[in-house]
């Protein structure tokens, strides 16, 4: 088969060029002299057999067939030079990117990475960004923890870590109040108070009230869009609130907020580590994925 690419070398000349709008910077980022990178373009150009920059007083532009070229590649060179730095990293070191649910990120997994730092020294671990919608088209993240159902990623390899059970939470004084008063002796009680939402999960309160056998619809009440925010306003007595529990134990644990009704609920859905097909059995994300179910099955106990 006839090979129709050019050089990564001028691939890379011409990218940089591109981006920095300056054969000079280009030459510095990438080490070479300002010939050098203007005679790799040329090589380029000569290889399509048409003009793909512009040169002027003002800087580079690029032409219609250069700026093509270079949106079609800025992702693979992207990617290539991702898995390069990893296969060249330091010698029997391992790198793994991951992107988190933030709470998620902040509450449970960061406070627990000293144990897997200490069992895996030479795995090093970075974030990415975090997307609700990561479909892993980007060379980072490797692997992703994500909330929803498993099915909603068949193209990736999926575990259910948590997440699953819900928990009613609210200010301790406000469960002494009403049991003083001879109020919350059963969780349809709960109908008449301010009801907080977590923005991305508005059924939530309908899931439990059907769960523990309570008929009517909840009222909205005020909603938040981070757990975090939700907690300090359960805190700050504006409501009650239901959350997962593995993101509120430290608080239910320490007293700053209460269960009125500890009733287990669980629904079908939680936090699921996902990564692509391909990667599943990369050696670093593996030893990881072991891990994390392990501390996972740890708080489920």
């Amino acid at each position: 088969m006839k090979i129709h690419s050019p050089s990564m070398s001028e691939l890379h000349a011409f990218a940089t060029a591109a981006r920095l709008g300056s054969f000079t910077k280009a030459a510095e980022v990438l080490c070479l002299t300002q010939g050098a990178v203007s005679r790799a373009i040329s090589r380029l150009e000569a290889h399509f057999g048409q003009p793909l920059m512009k040169r002027s007083a003002h800087g580079l532009t690029l032409t219609e067939a250069g700026r093509r070229l270079a949106d079609a590649t800025a992702g693979p060179l992207h990617a290539i030079e991702a898995i390069s730095s990893e296969l060249r990293g330091a010698a029997g070191r391992q790198h793994l990117s991951l992107a988190v649910v933030p709470t998620l990120a902040s509450v449970w997994l960061v406070p627990r990475l000293p144990d897997f730092h200490r069992l895996h020294p030479e795995i090093t671990l970075s974030f990415a960004a975090y997307r609700r919608d990561e479909d892993f088209s980007q060379a980072t993240p490797h692997a992703a923890i994500l909330s929803g159902l498993p099915q909603q990623w068949p193209q990736c390899h999926c575990d259910y870590l948590l997440g699953r059970e819900i928990v009613v939470i609210c200010h301790p004084e406000r469960v002494r109040a009403r049991r003083a008063a001879g109020r919350w002796n059963h969780p349809g009680e709960l109908l008449d108070e301010a009801l907080l939402y977590h923005a991305n999960a508005t059924d939530n309160w309908q899931r439990w009230f059907d769960a523990v056998g309570v008929a009517g619809k909840p009222q909205p009440g005020t909603a938040l869009d981070q757990v975090s925010i939700i907690v300090r306003a359960v805190m700050a007595d504006m409501g009650i609130a239901v959350l997962q529990r593995c993101l509120v134990r430290d608080e239910i644990d320490a007293g700053r907020v209460a269960t009125p009704f500890d009733i287990p609920v669980s629904l079908d859905r939680g936090y699921v580590l996902c990564c692509p097909q391909q990667r599943k059995d990369h050696p670093a994300l593996s030893a990881f994925r072991a891990w994390l179910l392990e501390a996972a099955a740890r708080e489920c106990k």
